[in-house]
């Protein structure tokens, strides 16, 4: 049976639970101590590589054993919890409400100090209701002044990746680890990313997207909880739930690929990112465009 807090410790946990969902964290996460099944993915030979792509240097990888991340809702005794305000977007079905309620609960965020340098907050775009949603990093110059991601060359490339699946970047929803510039376009830093990633969780459980496509390792590591190499985590597909989703939402299977700045730096890797895209076509069930003929 549960043990009965004490008191001054039952107010101090209330106190704290008030301060983060100020902070606009909602929920709580702890790591599982044992190394849980993934689901391994069948790899493709990637043929017919589409334009974005240059041919492939090698063969996929053989599949090396992986951790899946398992985050769960931490239990907490005496039920402290349920003094705590729900969500904004609780019990809200449609899922374009429920985005503009978590956007309206960012506000104009300062919880972090990414937020002393932006230009402005870059939330996310797309289809509300998509079953492909792609996260990348953080966003740069050009994102930071239009406020939406992905729109400079790396964005440019990400739109070509999209077409090349036979899709429109109006068909999908793309966001971001952290939703301000960092200085310089450096990695966001730990704090950073666990302020701002309850955000990012909450959307990805507003949209229920089919599949999660983690563009990069700091998206990946972020998302699995992880800290294995890309090269480790690319290949496979993970289930992926944020805690406190919808319990009828069987949850997302997420994917990872490189970033489409880093293929802008070595574009020999284009053909693996379109073996990891193939993968996700595979399990959506899309057909690539048939090219015109000659």
């Amino acid at each position: 049976m549960p043990r009965t807090l004490d008191p001054e410790l039952r107010r101090a946990l209330a106190e704290r639970v008030r301060y983060c969902h100020e902070m606009g964290i909602y929920d709580f996460y702890r790591r599982e101590p044992h190394l849980p099944q993934f689901t391994e993915a069948a790899s493709d030979t990637a043929e017919n590589v589409p334009a974005f792509s240059s041919t492939p240097q090698s063969e996929m990888r053989e599949e090396m054993a992986a951790r899946k991340s398992a985050v769960a809702p931490t239990i907490v005794e005496d039920n402290i919890f349920e003094i705590a305000l729900p969500k904004p977007e609780s019990g809200v079905a449609d899922p374009a409400t429920a985005l503009k309620l978590i956007r309206e609960d960012l506000g104009d965020c300062t919880r972090c100090k990414l937020s002393k340098g932006r230009t402005k907050i870059v939330f996310g775009v797309g289809n509300p209701r998509a079953e492909l949603m792609f996260v990348g990093e953080g966003p740069g110059a050009d994102e930071d002044a239009q406020g939406e991601p992905f729109v400079g060359r790396a964005g440019q490339l990400l739109n070509n990746m999209i077409k090349a699946m036979g899709l429109r970047r109006e068909d999908v929803y793309i966001a971001n680890v952290v939703k301000c510039r960092p200085p310089g376009n450096r990695t966001p830093e730990p704090d950073e990313c666990d302020t701002c990633s309850p955000f990012l969780m909450r959307q990805i459980a507003a949209i229920k997207p089919k599949v999660v496509v983690a563009l990069g390792a700091t998206a990946a590591k972020n998302l699995l909880a992880m800290h294995s190499s890309l090269g480790e985590l690319r290949g496979r597909f993970y289930d992926f739930k944020p805690a406190g989703s919808d319990p009828s939402w069987a949850g997302a299977r997420l994917a990872v690929t490189y970033h489409p700045a880093y293929l802008l730096r070595d574009p020999r890797q284009k053909g693996e990112a379109w073996k990891d895209l193939q993968m996700v076509m595979k399990y959506l069930g899309i057909e690539p465009p048939k090219k015109a003929p000659e």
